[in-house]
């Protein structure tokens, strides 16, 4: 039977990673119930039937009790992870809990509030069509601004020209291609979708195997969207379905560790992207640009220059 042709409702679980986002938590869990109701009574969508998982990636703080409670009061499950081996490896550990009758997973950061009915709408995009493996939604800066959370496959060039030009010259041609950013987002379909929130098809995440553990954190969503384009599904963007990216839990008091991890991360897909003994001078070329950027990056971060 088709995914379009159902009429029992989608199970959809919700997977959300803690580092001691107690607050943030709050905000995301209590945000749930309405994301996962039409929001009229016009029906956007099959109906959804949801669950909740909040996974600790930090049980090991002293906030384990609190974050437990949260999850108690919205009635979510809670999962202690210990010795945070990183967010795909937190997500990955639930999804191997959940039932078999699981259909589509949403996979969502804590400092993200849900939309009214974004589940919903998230939820009728992936039944729409088969082949479509993953579906995201418009992301919203906590200042109303739209994120460019639908973007192509970093490659040779466009990756490279973004990595260099983004700062000094961010109009440029290869970030925009990049990107891939519209002033009036449409649905379409995209290279990967922001790991901040996105709904993927169970079998297919299984099919995945997960998230490639080899990411403690950064670009397991730019790989998860690659391998998935590779088994020929579809990224697809659904702006219809708003969430807003709050940023609250910040990860300002340790920039200098996350610029290291976000390169760290960068130079895994490389190998990922272009694997192989004849392309390892690409390989070495890309990598000096990416250290260059990271001492850049480090040293801007520690003048206070952003």
């Amino acid at each position: 039977m088709s995914a379009t042709d159902r009429t029992d409702p989608w199970r959809v679980a919700v997977v959300t990673v803690s580092y001691d986002s107690v607050k943030e938590l709050e905000s995301f869990l209590g945000s749930i119930d309405a994301a996962s109701r039409p929001a009229d009574e016009t029906a956007e969508g099959p109906a959804v039937r949801v669950e909740t998982h909040v996974a600790d990636n930090h049980p090991e703080s002293g906030q384990a009790g609190a974050v437990r409670d949260v999850a108690a009061r919205h009635s979510a499950s809670y999962t202690a992870i210990a010795g945070n081996p990183g967010y795909g490896s937190a997500v990955n550990a639930v999804v191997r809990t959940l039932d078999p009758g699981v259909d589509a997973v949403l996979i969502s950061n804590p400092d993200v509030v849900l939309g009214p009915a974004s589940i919903v709408r998230l939820t009728a995009a992936l039944a729409s069509d088969d082949s479509i493996g993953a579906a995201g939604p418009r992301i919203l800066e906590a200042d109303g601004t739209v994120y460019p959370s639908a973007r192509a496959i970093p490659s040779v060039v466009n990756g490279a020209g973004h990595a260099l030009f983004s700062r000094i010259w961010p109009g440029n041609p290869w970030t925009a291609a990049y990107r891939q950013h519209e002033s009036v987002p449409t649905e379409r379909d995209a290279g990967w979708l922001s790991g901040a929130c996105l709904l993927v098809r169970r079998s297919v995440l299984d099919e995945l195997g997960g998230f490639d553990q080899a990411y403690f954190m950064y670009f397991e969503d730019v790989d998860l969207g690659f391998r998935l384009g590779r088994l020929g599904y579809r990224n697809v963007y659904a702006p219809r379905a708003v969430v807003t990216h709050t940023g609250a839990h910040s990860t300002a008091e340790s920039s200098e560790m996350m610029l290291r991890a976000h390169h760290d991360s960068a130079k895994t897909f490389l190998t990922r992207r272009y694997p192989g003994r004849l392309l390892w001078p690409l390989r070495a070329v890309l990598g000096l640009g990416l250290d260059i950027r990271r001492v850049s990056a480090t040293r801007r971060s520690r003048r206070g220059d952003g």
